[in-house]
């Protein structure tokens, strides 16, 4: 390990996975651990390592491969976020029953906060639920090491691991070791054994006592065999505060005291949370006054403790009990403990720098001459009344277009659009619905939920927004696409279009985003066939994510002073970067530092005011 990289806390993770020489790696992308399974393949790809590095279609369907292999023998990873796990809880809540051959590590990443996620669970109930063993790492270092010191113990112990790295950690970057060599790996040799295989009623009686003494044993490892990653930071003398902390809090924390240059302070660090070292946490409690536990998001080492009379922390306020600990909270939850006052801290020059370079907060929003922005305005403007439920995705960004009422889960837009259907028509009413999802999330729970739909004879509209990617993640492939992660490798790409009719729609037509007017037409088709016919109809708006746009024609659009009245209808109804409104002139203009040239706000514009031409001389609103 000669050669160093500055890598994000998921490449270090990555790197490790390959180094332990694991022989499957699957996973679905979610923010924040998408970079983990194409770093794995890159690092595949440099060693030739024989690592297979495969998308599943959602996250169950993930797991099953990796538990499949594990099963046979092999050591397997399937990486998800917090949420996914959720889609696979079915497979993972039984799986974890098993004594597997293979050794196989569950990586679940948390975003506490959260900041690209529809809720910030905490995997770490699901690994005690599971009774599965959790490792919580505080940084990226910390990270990469607890993955070989994972397979070990999943191996030793024949059960499911879970390394549980959150936002933070993830996205951290730190000087790594590139690694230069992997460990082979296991024999590959399935077993034909049912009584092991198979989860019958019969079978999981006997081995659930099984199960419950192995998560036991396990904790009684992580109390003595475990010290790099569950230790104590005493105080000089005597402590005024014990604080037990976990994941990147320790980090944070860590850094906090240095800056303070306090040394009255002791740390307990905890790096196995699920099964908690008991003993050593109880020492440490018994040894100080008054104890503080700082962990992220949820109370899972406190609500461990049968006894909290002298714990500080989420049971009792002290801590708040959802959002990030960021070192500002710390800082004021500490010192609230002790009963000190934070030193105020002076920003005169940040704010002097951010007024000069006139950055201001902005939410997140499609890019300029996003296509979905284009088929949004052309949902609305074919069927206005509608009810408009979407999904997970960029597309959930078309709320700043007034495009979005509902959204739930991935996939959920398709099964809420049934359950909207289903609550007008037992009271007689008749309600347009039409539903918006990705390409990507299509495949990955929206086909269950059309099936479901044809069969029950549910009238409604699905509009698939096609931009060839998963883009929200960061631009992986899906089963639309069929490309593959290692070099040399090809999958097949199945047509949405074939996936619906197959699911029993006779009605599936695509269409261009950009055009309008040909997007309002064929939604109004959709729904007049969808109730007619009394089942869902499919409007598939298809363009490539501008991200992967081919080079084009520059249109060279502009606002025409005189015609533009200041309504905002472009700025409130469309919402492109592209279009910024001055306030005080109460005019838009067109910002070419965005402006791809799609040429789609010409249309939007209720009084003309926008033009794909030059502006003449006073007429451009800027």
């Amino acid at each position: 390990m000669g050669r160093k990289a500055m890598l994000l806390g998921n490449e270090a993770i990555a790197e490790a996975v390959v180094a332990a020489g694991c022989q499957v790696a699957t996973g679905y992308p979610g923010t924040p651990s998408s970079e983990i399974l194409p770093a794995i393949a890159a690092c595949a790809d440099r060693l030739s390592a024989p690592t297979l590095a495969e998308w599943g279609a959602n996250e169950k369907i993930a797991f099953e491969m990796a538990i499949g292999a594990a099963f046979a023998g092999a050591r397997t990873c399937t990486l998800m976020k917090q949420v996914g796990l959720n889609v696979a809880a079915d497979s993972f809540m039984t799986a974890a029953l098993y004594e597997l051959k293979g050794g196989m590590l569950l990586i679940s990443a948390d975003d506490p906060g959260p900041h690209s996620s529809q809720n910030e669970q905490d995997s770490r109930f699901f690994a005690m639920f599971a009774r599965v063993p959790c490792l919580d790492p505080s940084d990226a270092l910390e990270a990469a090491a607890m993955v070989k010191d994972a397979y070990a113990l999943s191996e030793k112990h024949g059960a499911i691991v879970m390394l549980r790295p959150t936002t933070r950690v993830s996205h951290c970057r730190q000087v790594i070791d590139l690694v230069d060599s992997f460990a082979p790996g296991s024999e590959v040799k399935f077993d034909r054994n049912p009584s092991r295989w198979a989860s019958l009623p019969a079978i999981v009686r006997s081995s659930n006592p099984k199960h419950i003494a192995r998560f036991e044993a396990i904790r009684a490892e992580f109390e003595t065999d475990w010290g790099k990653y569950n230790f104590e930071l005493p105080a000089k003398g005597k402590a005024k505060l014990g604080i037990i902390s976990a994941g990147v809090n320790f980090s944070m924390l860590r850094d906090l005291l240095r800056e303070w240059g306090r040394d009255d302070i002791s740390i307990l660090k905890i790096g196995t949370p699920c099964p908690l070292p008991l003993k050593l946490v109880e020492g440490f409690i018994a040894r100080h006054e008054k104890v503080l536990i700082l962990e992220e998001t949820c109370a899972v080492v406190e609500m461990q403790l049968t006894d909290r009379t002298r714990i500080q922390g989420r049971w009792n306020g002290v801590v708040p009990g959802a959002g990030e600990l960021l070192p500002e909270v710390i800082e004021r939850i500490v010192l609230g403990v002790l009963g000190e006052t934070p030193a105020r801290r002076d920003t005169s020059d940040l704010e002097a720098a951010i007024d000069e370079l006139r950055v201001r907060p902005r939410p997140p929003q499609l890019c300029a001459g996003c296509p979905h922005r284009a088929s949004f305005f052309a949902i609305r403007k074919g069927i206005p009344g509608a009810i408009n439920p979407s999904d997970i995705g960029c597309y959930t960004l078309g709320v700043n277009q007034k495009g979005v009422d509902a959204s739930l889960c991935m996939g959920g837009s398709v099964t809420m659009s049934s359950g909207f259907y289903m609550a007008h028509r037992v009271t007689g009413q008749e309600r347009p619905v039409v539903a918006t999802i990705g390409d990507s999330t299509f495949f990955h729970t929206g086909v269950s939920g059309l099936l479901s739909a044809v069969y029950n004879r549910h009238a409604f509209v699905l509009c698939v927004l096609d931009n060839s990617l998963t883009a929200m993640t960061g631009g992986q492939s899906h089963p639309g696409l069929g490309g593959k992660l290692r070099k040399g490798e090809k999958g097949v790409a199945l047509s949405i279009e074939n996936a619906a009719r197959g699911c029993g729609v006779t009605f599936v037509e695509t269409v261009k985003p950009y055009d309008v007017a040909a997007g309002a037409d064929v939604v109004k088709r959709a729904w007049e066939r969808a109730k007619s016919q009394a089942s869902p109809a499919v409007v598939i708006f298809k363009h490539p994510c501008m991200l992967l746009r081919e080079p084009q024609d520059i249109i060279p659009m502009s606002v025409l002073r005189d015609k533009c009245v200041g309504c905002r209808y472009c700025i409130d109804y469309f919402g492109c970067p592209g279009l910024p409104f001055d306030e005080k002139a109460k005019k838009a203009s067109i910002d070419m530092r965005y402006c791809v040239s799609c040429g789609v706000c010409r249309i939007v514009c209720p009084h003309g005011a926008i033009a794909d031409r030059p502006a003449a001389k006073g007429e451009e609103a800027s």
